[in-house]
């Protein structure tokens, strides 16, 4: 496969993957301000989404003042922010455009109805609410991901686009438990109490995975049990153990089809051992905020390897 075909697919998966999260996290900064619960009070919610994407400052560069208004604008439509739902959806359906032979009729069915869909939204968005455009968002992209699951060939394309899909999919699951657990309760006296439980499980609800979550632990929502089930569960489809099993299992497909290793497989053998040996009272012990830090700048790295190991930019 040429290494422009494999960045497109793998580009493809990650914008889609992102727009769901965006949605996911202003669903949950959305329910979270219905309940005050820090000394900024509901403003806190909001700006925790840019501060935990590093967004803060492109934000503050476009907008004056810091509220809900402005952040959906931001986050859902604004054409400057390139991580904007707009913009995730518009880069997807354009990757995905680049190598359309390269994609089931289905899929780019799928891509292209969101394009177009969304673009008749832009035209007046104060027209839509916040959960409606939430709903929505999170309907197309997994319409998106289940063409592909559903229809694609178990080619090395395959691969490319699943490995877009969990590395887009663990750097947010740790953005998101990082804004739970480090910016929005940032006091120890509200810890265990009826504003802690709700916010945790908010986030599982956002995540999709609050009956899942039940099934294993019943109904012990504790910060730990949580924090475990989001990074070590090796059955949760979000948590940070199962994306990179996934990203290292797509690797050694491609590595054992093209015939050798690659740095980037061998930085996620690595990363999925420390996932599988580590505990979360470790982790808890140690900070979770540092581990969750930790490991976004790893998965970075990761990025960075298999572009280098498969020629990502190189035309």
């Amino acid at each position: 496969m040429l290494s422009r075909t494999a960045e497109s697919l793998f580009w493809t998966a990650r914008y889609i993957e992102r727009a769901d999260t965006l949605a996911r996290n202003l669903e949950v900064a959305y329910r979270m301000s219905l309940v005050p619960n820090t000394s900024a009070g509901n403003r806190s919610e909001w700006q925790s989404i840019l501060s935990t994407s590093n967004l803060l400052e492109d934000f503050n560069a476009e907008y004056s003042e810091v509220n809900q208004a402005n952040i959906e604008h931001f986050l859902i439509y604004s054409h400057s922010n390139p991580s904007s739902i707009r913009n995730c959806i518009r880069a997807a359906r354009n990757s995905g455009k680049e190598v359309r032979i390269a994609l089931t009729s289905d899929v780019w069915s799928a891509l292209n109805q969101a394009y177009i869909e969304f673009k008749k939204f832009e035209k007046s968005p104060e027209e839509i609410d916040l959960p409606t455009i939430c709903d929505w968002v999170k309907r197309q992209t997994a319409t998106v991901q289940g063409s592909f699951q559903g229809n694609q060939l178990r080619l090395d394309g395959y691969d490319f686009y699943n490995m877009g899909t969990y590395i887009e999919r663990a750097d947010n699951t740790a953005r998101l438990l990082d804004i739970k657990y480090y910016v929005l309760l940032p006091t120890i006296d509200m810890v265990g109490g009826s504003v802690d439980s709700y916010q945790w499980t908010t986030l599982l609800r956002a995540l999709s995975s609050y009956r899942s979550y039940y099934w294993i632990y019943g109904g012990d929502y504790s910060a730990d049990r949580i924090a475990d089930f989001l990074v070590l569960n090796s059955a949760c489809p979000r948590s940070l153990k199962f994306c990179i099993t996934q990203v290292a299992h797509h690797l050694d497909m491609l590595c054992s089809n093209y015939g050798r290793y690659s740095d980037a497989q061998m930085l996620a053998l690595k990363l999925r051992d420390e996932l599988g040996t580590i505990s979360i009272a470790k982790i808890v012990d140690e900070g979770l905020h540092e581990f969750l830090q930790s490991f976004i700048s790893s998965n970075n790295q990761l990025t960075e390897k298999i572009s280098q190991s498969f020629l990502f930019g190189v035309q």
